[in-house]
């Protein structure tokens, strides 16, 4: 069994719409009213929630954004590269990895509503995370990128938006 069979199947990995694998291991009891969150969010939502996420090489997390602030969180495997789009209309790129000498992070906050991509580091098996929400996951919150309306926006980043949107 290979180290990606043998994560998937202790943790009980399920395929993700944006690419790869994931797992939620936790969502809160306590629940934050509609009216206590920022505009834009369609009704009450969990105080926080955390998920597992694995991607192999050849696989990637496509262009999205959600409505919270996710926090990444590096455990093992490879580096992970995160592309994030910010609304002044620069590119950021974070690895994610376990040596700090080399620049690499082991926690990352992506802002809400910043587009964003990821995919292990080239040459890499495979790269084993974490990923905390707050306020908490919901796909009603989750938007894919559509290839074409990003590279409007961000023409001189084409090449790079249409490798990662599906």
């Amino acid at each position: 069994m290979t180290a990606v069979e043998l994560l998937i199947n202790q943790y009980g990995l399920l395929t993700h719409p944006e690419g790869g694998y994931y797992a939620e291991t936790y969502r809160s009891n306590l629940e934050l009213p509609a009216i206590a969150l920022p505009e834009g969010f369609g009704g009450p939502r969990r105080v926080s929630t955390a998920i597992y996420f694995l991607l192999e090489q050849g696989n990637f997390s496509a262009f999205h954004r959600i409505k919270s602030d996710e926090c990444w969180h590096f455990y093992s495997g490879d580096p992970l590269w995160i592309y994030i789009l910010t609304p002044q209309g620069d590119l950021q790129k974070v690895v994610l990895g376990n040596h700090p000498e080399k620049g690499e992070k082991f926690q990352f906050v992506v802002p809400a509503n910043c587009w964003f991509a990821s995919e292990p580091a080239p040459g890499s098996a495979f790269s084993f995370t974490g990923c905390t929400v707050a306020p908490g996951f919901d796909f009603a919150d989750f938007e894919l990128a559509s290839a074409q309306e990003l590279v409007s926006t961000y023409p001189e980043l084409a090449p790079l938006i249409r490798r990662l949107c599906r």
